[in-house]
């Protein structure tokens, strides 16, 4: 199932097409791994839940360090240009072509991870807070 429209557009096309099959969606994997995860922020008590919503609006905003890996590296080989353009291009090699390669490589990876991450932390704090929302709609009633 390719499609260029993006993950959301994804999931829609799996849920389409399990649709036929289990109308009710009981077995999609995706749904299953949020349920999972709302089934166990359920059993949390309510000011530990709130903890931990602070620290996933900690992980979400600070994202860790790979934004400060990939724009810290150019910084770093532009202060040892000298030095990287004699290793890297010495004799005629391709050493320039490998390192251009394996830097690209670990870039890619460095920012997919990022994203995966984060979207991840949003997604916990989206079920803490409907769980928080509805404990505090419960005790007002």
């Amino acid at each position: 199932m390719f499609s260029l429209r993006g993950d959301a557009h994804k999931i829609y096309l799996q849920l389409k097409k399990a649709s036929k099959f289990d109308p009710s969606f009981k077995e999609l994997k995706r749904l299953l791994e949020i349920e999972d995860i709302q089934n166990f922020y359920h059993g949390i008590d309510t000011e530990t839940l709130k903890r931990i919503y602070y620290c996933m609006i900690k992980e979400k905003n600070g994202s860790g360090m790979i934004p400060i890996l990939v724009s810290t590296i150019p910084w770093l080989l532009v202060i040892f240009a000298k030095q990287l353009q004699d290793f890297v291009f010495q004799d005629h090699s391709m050493v320039w072509a490998i390192f251009a390669i394996i830097s690209l490589v670990i870039l890619l990876y460095s920012v997919i991870i990022h994203f995966y991450e984060k979207s991840w932390a949003a997604v916990h704090i989206e079920i803490i807070q409907a769980i928080l929302k509805e404990r505090k709609n419960s005790q007002q009633k």
